[in-house]
């Protein structure tokens, strides 16, 4: 992979503006390994193959662009494609908002299917009922028939809109469970880190694009990634609403 495409995927991933640093201790080791005979060698290759970037992207036949802010980089629209832009982004379904009882029947769901009320509520060590009317308002999950025992309870499973939510192809490109219990761990790691030490300096995070501008949401983590991390067995009464 060329060092450009190396820099577009970053920075299009990026959440916020990605400074040169950060981009550089990313690609550092390849660069040397390539040939820069020293890091200041590796950072002038970088800087070189950044401006290209930002050339490309500025070209008339590219509807984005790469802008310098707050001290990084970012992608947005550019501000002639605004109308376009606002009248696409009115036409998006608006974004999942589930409780925690919802996301961890949903993952009990996902990973046992086809399986019963009962079933779901045996594993969350809760009754699951209230949140299974929500989960198939949404369209995320379907009833899959009714299993062949006393009382012929109606069996569920995930639906299409359920992989478009999740970016998935198909169920078997689930994590594994492994998987799961290691993004967890992660997680509750990064909940317990120190604010000043999990943030970005103010200036950075509050930079704005032009008028007519916007840019991408492309946060890697968000609740709705979280929403298969495995269901925690749980003690208590019934869940609340949904």
């Amino acid at each position: 992979m060329s060092l450009k495409a190396k820099l577009e995927a970053i920075i299009y991933a990026a959440e916020t503006p990605v400074t040169l640093d950060h981009m550089f201790q990313l690609v550092k080791e390849p660069l040397l390994a390539e040939g820069a005979v020293d890091e200041a060698a590796a950072r002038s290759r970088l800087r070189a193959s950044l401006e290209e970037l930002v050339t490309d992207y500025s070209a008339a036949d590219h509807g984005i662009e790469i802008r310098q802010v707050a001290n990084g980089y970012r992608m947005s629209t550019k501000p002639e494609q605004h109308d376009l832009v606002r009248a696409f982004a009115k036409s998006l379904k608006p974004p999942i908002r589930l409780s925690l009882p919802a996301l961890e029947t949903l993952a009990v769901i996902a990973y046992k299917q086809p399986v019963t009320v009962p079933e779901i509520s045996e594993i969350r060590g809760v009754d699951s009922n209230g949140v299974i009317a929500t989960l198939l308002d949404r369209k995320l999950i379907t009833t899959a028939g009714r299993k062949a025992v006393i009382g012929r309870p109606i069996l569920y499973k995930t639906t299409r809109e359920f992989l478009m939510r999740f970016g998935l192809k198909d169920v078997s490109e689930l994590p594994s469970m492994e998987e799961f219990e290691k993004l967890v761990a992660e997680s509750f790691q990064s909940d317990l880190l120190p604010l000043s030490a999990s943030t970005e300096p103010a200036a950075a995070e509050t930079a704005s694009p032009p008028p007519g501008a916007t840019t991408p949401g492309t946060a890697l983590v968000s609740e709705e990634d979280h929403a298969l991390a495995g269901a925690k067995d749980r003690s208590g009464e019934s869940d609340p609403a949904a």
